[in-house]
């Protein structure tokens, strides 16, 4: 029974190494880690930068889309930061422009995992994850975050 934790560990590492091996193979370019000063950046002020935002903390490129996210487009406000809770609500009020969900309808969590199923992931590249997706507000790993089940995520490429 004491050999179970370590003969998960193992199969983990190979998983990872697998992953590692397949995206190499595929050329994609690596995703990283964005904390939200650096998110900023890709706001859309600045022209030739690229745009980006974040939807449940899959940072996607949504320059493609400049005309709705670049600077004074309609949804500039939701580039450049994680703005789970405005996709949710379909909200531009600068006070639902943040990642946290906490008392969301039913209406509107089913209305965000359609917009980020069916607008975002079917749309824009993903180019990272918040760092907030990966590790808690101290510093240590979240848990609940499993490298397998995240789209293009390698984490050799991430550290």
């Amino acid at each position: 029974m004491a050999a179970a934790p370590q003969l998960r560990l193992l199969l983990l590492l190979l998983l990872l190494c697998a992953a590692l091996s397949a995206a190499r193979r595929e050329r994609q370019p690596p995703v990283r880690l964005f904390t939200e000063p650096e998110l900023a950046r890709y706001g859309g002020q600045q022209e030739g930068q690229p745009i980006y935002l974040a939807v449940k903390g899959v940072v996607f490129d949504v320059t493609s889309g400049k005309e709705f996210y670049g600077k004074g487009a309609p949804y500039n406000a939701l580039a450049g930061k994680d703005s789970t809770r405005g996709v949710a609500k379909m909200s531009l009020d600068p006070a639902d422009l943040t990642h946290d969900i906490t008392g969301l309808t039913e209406e509107e969590l089913k209305s965000l995992d359609d917009t980020f199923n069916n607008v975002y992931k079917a749309k824009y590249p993903i180019v990272g994850y918040t760092s907030r997706r990966i590790l808690n507000e101290d510093g240590s790993p979240n848990l609940d975050f499993k490298p397998e089940d995240q789209p293009h995520f390698s984490i050799t490429d991430e550290f």
